[in-house]
């Protein structure tokens, strides 16, 4: 059975699609069955994994308004012809076009429109060991899809004080949708990105956070790194493209925390 995990903040900016896309890599790295949903219609998360939103035959648009099967619709991430890249184990990727833009208003007459992504994903559930869903950064009828498949929410953030505010948001959200669409919802951990410890103010935050959420603040933070922000213009996560970079070693490390995690639970 696969472990649904959504990642969301509904603050712009902090970090998502190169959470999700470097989560996904880093757990194909350590032999996981991993699959990869982009909800964002920018297709950021698709680009980002070696595959042209522009060329697929069959996305999630198609998976949400037309009962496509994500068997049918799943693409595989693409590393390209570099020999050092495709030493890296590659995952399966549920895309977005640009016709995701549309699905907002498409959805909204549509019966069990929040649950649509649930269903079809129900299909493959027994196929995978995770399911990664990048969310936008809003709440839409896509992000509330994203929310009611998932078991839980990771939640990445930078240490500064309107990330505080937003998180705050998005926990009366979470038990909103937990309360009345999705009871095995929950927070799974906070990840702590683009962090610099020599700002005395991201220092100070993220120990408000891990006093006060606990070991729901992951261990593994993600540093402000020069070769993550340049991979996704490669079209390749910063784990595959710069593999001995510190922030490509952190979403490994926190890859291994993720499994470990669920291996303690279960």
């Amino acid at each position: 059975m696969a472990h649904i995990f959504c990642v969301a903040n509904q603050k712009g900016g902090v970090g998502k699609t190169t959470t999700t896309v470097n989560l996904s890599a880093g757990l194909a790295a350590l032999s996981q069955r991993v699959l990869m949903v982009d909800l964002d219609p920018q297709g950021n998360a698709t680009m980002g994994s070696g595959v042209d939103k522009r060329e697929l035959e069959l996305s999630v648009y198609e998976v949400l308004i037309e009962g496509a099967e994500i068997a049918k619709a799943k693409v595989l991430s693409n590393w390209g012809d570099q020999p050092a890249h495709r030493l890296h184990k590659t995952y399966d990727i549920l895309g977005a076009s640009r016709e995701l833009a549309a699905a907002e208003l498409e959805l909204v007459g549509m019966e069990n429109r929040e649950k649509r992504l649930k269903q079809a994903l129900e299909k493959v559930d027994n196929d995978y060991d995770f399911v990664l869903i990048d969310c936008p950064p809003s709440l839409s009828l896509l992000t509330l899809n994203g929310l009611c498949s998932a078991n839980g929410v990771i939640v990445p953030m930078q240490c500064e004080y309107f990330a505080l505010e937003g998180l705050t948001d998005l926990v009366n959200t979470i038990k909103q949708v937990h309360a009345n669409l999705n009871r095995e919802l929950k927070i799974i951990g906070l990840l702590r990105v683009m962090f610099d410890p020599r700002v005395s103010l991201q220092v100070q935050v993220s120990d408000q956070l891990k006093a006060h959420f606990g070991d729901k603040v992951f261990n593994a933070v993600i540093p402000r790194n020069v070769r993550l922000a340049e991979a996704p213009s490669f079209g390749l996560p910063g784990v595959v493209y710069d593999p001995n970079a510190k922030g490509s070693q952190a979403f490994i490390a926190f890859a291994k925390e993720m499994v470990e995690r669920i291996a303690k639970n279960t």
